[in-house]
């Protein structure tokens, strides 16, 4: 597959009567395509797919939920936001390897990442050599495979939230108000949910909801331990919302995961965007989530500047501590 087919298949929905929408833009200002399914008034839920680059099948996975759910008018009392490709300058690069670059200084510093290889089948990061899935402001460089040094996978970025497609999915998020979000990764056949020191009555409700996909996937259901920055991790941790990670495809399958899985991974998930909207529906009355999305809102430029203010500091915390771990300082 190349990128323009991918690109292609999502655009198709078009033909189908979708609506398609950018929800932000990427480094190389390629748009965050998305869609809305449902109707605009009562609860809404988000569902992202494609921030790690070799994971492009979420995106085709994502592609199938849409369609299903518009053409048998299946939402009902409620809307689904769905974006497709949280990383479409990453995918372009797995996809279609160097030939998708058109700076030689760029293609140099991502080759020498690479590890001198040209064989980007199994990038994770964007085009800046950032995991975008470690860059969002929750415990922020504090995951245990966070790396600080520009690279493939695992770079949290120069501070929080520096990253184009990450600042959109936020801008994204707090604009349509989920009550819910979903963000499909591959691999594993494994749902997380939870964050660090979240309040016992959220993990308790985050639980009973996970369950409930748990039960229908047979996927189990983990506690998210020692990952921290993620679109979920901001999630639960800013909003105050249900959040969940599916890894989609047996663990057994190669990175990155083929169309010739994509059937199998959409029978076993199909149907969670309409359990997802159900139990946004059964909290929304008994939690209100707009307090938090007006705080975080409200935020605005002067959060942003603190992030890069305080990069160094934090960092050199970071390693300042790390450092003494590996010296078995006490």
């Amino acid at each position: 597959m190349t990128y323009q087919e991918l690109i292609g298949k999502i655009v198709a929905l078009q033909d189908d009567g979708l609506e398609l929408f950018n929800a932000g833009k990427s480094v190389l200002g390629k748009n965050l395509l998305a869609t809305h399914v449902g109707e605009y008034s009562g609860p809404q839920i988000l569902i992202q797919g494609g921030i790690h680059a070799r994971e492009y099948i979420t995106a085709l996975l994502l592609v199938r939920m849409a369609r299903n759910l518009f053409l048998n008018d299946l939402v009902h009392g409620g809307g689904i936001y769905f974006v497709f490709l949280t990383n479409p300058d990453g995918a372009e690069l797995v996809l279609d390897g160097l030939d998708a670059v058109n700076c030689d200084i760029t293609k140099t510093y991502l080759t020498a990442a690479n590890g001198g290889s040209q064989d980007f089948s199994q990038f994770k990061a964007n085009i800046n050599l950032v995991d975008l899935n470690t860059n969002f402001n929750a415990d922020w460089g504090g995951g245990s495979q966070n790396v600080f040094c520009p690279a493939t996978e695992d770079f949290v970025g120069f501070y929080p939230e520096s990253e184009r497609e990450v600042q959109s999915l936020i801008n994204f998020t707090l604009q349509t108000r989920p009550m819910l979000t979903i963000s499909y990764h591959t691999k594993g056949d494994v749902i997380y949910y939870g964050f660090e020191n979240m309040p016992a009555e959220n993990l308790m409700r985050d639980q009973s909801i996970g369950e409930s996909f748990s039960l229908y996937t047979g996927y189990p259901l983990i506690f998210t331990e020692n990952s921290t920055g993620g679109y979920k991790d901001w999630c639960i941790n800013s909003l105050k919302i249900p959040a969940y990670t599916i890894e989609v495809g047996n663990s057994s399958l190669p990175h990155p995961i083929g169309e010739e899985s994509l059937d199998e991974i959409y029978e076993q998930n199909k149907d969670i965007p309409l359990i997802a909207l159900e139990k946004a529906k059964e909290y929304a009355n008994q939690i209100d989530f707009a307090i938090a999305f007006v705080q975080n809102n409200s935020k605005g430029e002067k959060h942003a500047k603190s992030n890069e203010k305080g990069y160094y500091a934090r960092l050199k915390s970071r390693l300042d501590g790390r450092s003494s771990r590996w010296r078995g300082d006490s």
